[in-house]
């Protein structure tokens, strides 16, 4: 199983994830507390190498705009949180992993799921004028139905230490992506928190 830690803003966070045994950094490039310059990721990117791989996290930026962040920051994944067309997907797929997040109330939103083909379907809880990162814990038997429609199911939304294996216990995800809630304070992770996170995740795969 995959773990995505998001919203990284600094480069001791960076490292302290790496270490900790995280396979992707997510960077938000849209508004938010946690948003990061192009520049700062970079440099981040630059530093810590090829041992993780890289996300960009936009929300109904223009083309032009996510090319630009491409060259400069060198990103392989670009996870879109708005209200991004299939089609706007597809065009980056040629060249990019591409996973989109969908703000999930009930089951009827999710047969919008199956009108998009992309790498990773990010299932996160819906609040009212929230893209993304409001903490709220998702309903996982929501995931579960989600996977008999789509594949593969990325689980964020509200996972913590407390939560987290018993949502891979229900939901059995291809990843886990997690950003506010290992964090001490908006865009700062509290590094202890997340380590032990991610030890949680790897021995929940162990049993």
């Amino acid at each position: 199983m995959k773990i995505k830690i998001c919203g990284i803003t600094n480069l001791k966070d960076a490292k302290a994830a790496v270490n900790a045994g995280a396979d992707i950094l997510g960077f938000v490039f849209a508004k938010s507390p946690r948003r990061i310059t192009p520049k700062t990721a970079a440099a981040i990117i630059e530093d810590i190498g090829p041992r993780v791989e890289f996300a960009g996290v936009f929300v109904d930026s223009p083309v032009s705009v996510v090319q630009k962040i491409i060259i400069e920051c060198k990103i392989g994944i670009l996870q879109f949180h708005g209200d991004e067309s299939p089609e706007y997907c597809d065009a980056f797929r040629q060249t990019h992993k591409v996973f989109k997040a969908f703000r999930i109330k009930d089951k009827n939103d999710l047969k919008d799921l199956r009108r998009y083909e992309v790498d990773g379907y990010l299932l996160d809880t819906f609040v009212k004028d929230k893209k993304g990162g409001t903490g709220k814990t998702f309903d996982w038997k929501l995931a579960v139905d989600a996977k008999k429609l789509i594949s593969p199911v990325i689980l964020s939304g509200g996972l913590g230490l407390k939560n987290v294996k018993n949502a891979i216990r229900i939901v059995e995800p291809y990843m886990v992506d997690v950003s506010s809630g290992l964090e001490k304070s908006p865009g700062k992770k509290d590094l202890k928190l997340m380590k032990d996170f991610i030890k949680a995740v790897k021995d929940e795969e162990i049993t």
